[in-house]
């Protein structure tokens, strides 16, 4: 495929309150202990009709961390991802979730983005095997 950066990454998870401020609330606690986040998704949580969920990477340091716990973030130890950065071309996430299947790796989840002419995409997997397993096969392109 092309260079690619592949790295596994802690994905940290906190319950947000589905109104308005909720999300600033916790983003605004994580800014205050210096938190530099790379990834943010939000979204309502359709069992909780009340709330919502909040997933960021990275943490660093014993600041952050400890920050983040105190707003209710916990490392997801339930799924394993992977930051894939590399150089932006047509299909270029059509040929990496290719490569993922032809091994017979299930993805748990998949977000991306174009900033430039750069891509970052988070895949994330129900084990950290297949996240391996996935970061091996794609470091090989």
């Amino acid at each position: 495929m092309m260079d690619l950066i592949v790295e596994r990454v802690d994905v940290w998870a906190a319950s947000i309150k589905d109104k308005p401020g909720g999300l600033s609330n916790i983003l605004s606690g994580l800014a205050d202990a210096g938190a530099d986040l790379d990834f943010i998704i939000a979204r309502r949580a359709q069992e909780q009709p009340e709330g919502g969920v909040v997933f960021v990477t990275p943490l660093r340091g014993d600041v952050e961390v400890r920050a983040a716990a105190t707003l209710g973030f916990n490392v997801t130890n339930s799924i394993k991802s992977l930051r894939v950065e590399g150089g932006n071309k047509p299909g270029v996430a059509a040929k990496m979730t290719q490569k993922i299947a032809a091994a017979g790796i299930n993805m748990h989840g998949f977000s991306a983005a174009v900033i430039g002419a750069k891509f970052i995409i988070y895949i994330s997997f129900d084990s950290a095997e297949d996240a391996d397993r996935a970061a091996e096969i794609l470091r090989k392109e």
